[in-house]
């Protein structure tokens, strides 16, 4: 046991040594920490005001941003930015004035983005199945300093955001109606949050890709709430759980080959099932003797 100890020590320390040596695994260690910073922020309000099928669209929807910008050669992350920032006002503006049913609407930008992004990637001249891999599975490995100084300042503003407006966020996570009763401007609550969301989930497609981010926004969450209730303890440690299983996935991946996205995931996923088991067995009455 203390040999296992002192091997998985030294990997560590190995894997610190390289990532100071090189730049492209220096740039997927921060992006891994920033994002799980900002990604267990806005999960917590994701999972408690129940929207993570509108997250779940919302980062199926930017693909149709990523492949205008990639026929037009203009930079992709931009595109999916600008897309996945429509699709979410819309479809949160479409929601709050009864115009069609929110989980309709998110049907419907899911699909729609999907197909105007696989449209545009096939008209592009020179185009291969493998442009499509790094951002529906992820490739961190191709992160750049440009976006870990984006994620940078993304998760300064959501650390000072949920500093500053933590209350009126958890009220209108919670219920709208009381929310309003005390004076917060609740449309105006949510209208900033969809956007947060959706830059957010541009931000960490190149670690975890459009098909497997929506673990990342919930499964921190899940796993800290099944041992606590309260908002404020969910928001703080689902970074924890985040950060953590980010870091873990990247040095697994790093050591046996095989895909950072998915390694974050079974980590997050051990992590969850541990949890819960444990949690279950604190709950069984004990038998008299």
């Amino acid at each position: 046991m203390r040999a296992q100890i002192l091997r998985s020590a030294t990997r560590d320390m190995e894997f610190i040594h390289d990532a100071m040596q090189y730049e492209y695994l220096a740039n997927a260690l921060y992006a891994c920490i920033l994002a799980g910073i900002t990604c267990g922020i806005v999960g917590t309000y994701v999972v408690c005001r129940r929207l993570v099928f509108l997250s779940g669209g919302i980062t199926h929807a930017s693909f149709g941003g990523l492949g205008i910008a990639f026929y037009l050669g203009a930079n992709p992350i931009v595109g999916a930015m600008l897309f996945a920032v429509a699709s979410s006002l819309g479809i949160e503006w479409a929601g709050s004035r009864g115009r069609i049913r929110e989980d309709s609407a998110i049907g419907i930008i899911w699909s729609v983005g999907m197909a105007v992004g696989a449209l545009f990637m096939s008209l592009r001249p020179g185009y291969t199945s493998g442009d499509l891999a790094s951002y529906l599975f992820g490739s961190i490995v191709t992160v750049t300093r440009g976006d870990v100084a984006a994620l940078g300042l993304l998760t300064a503003a959501v650390v000072a955001g949920a500093a500053l407006w933590l209350r009126q966020i958890m009220f209108v996570a919670f219920d709208r109606t009381f929310a309003r009763s005390q004076g917060i401007r609740t449309g105006a609550v949510s209208y900033i949050m969809a956007a947060v969301i959706a830059v957010t989930i541009v931000l960490s497609i190149r670690i975890m890709g459009i098909v497997l981010l929506i673990s990342l926004l919930t499964m921190p969450v899940v796993i800290v709430n099944t041992l606590t209730r309260s908002y404020r303890a969910i928001a703080l440690w689902a970074t924890v759980a985040a950060v953590t299983g980010n870091v873990a996935g990247l040095i697994l991946s790093y050591y046996f080959e095989v895909p950072p996205g998915a390694a974050i995931i079974f980590v997050l996923t051990f992590a969850l099932i541990t949890v819960k088991l444990l949690s279950l067995r604190s709950k069984m009455p004990k038998r008299d003797r």
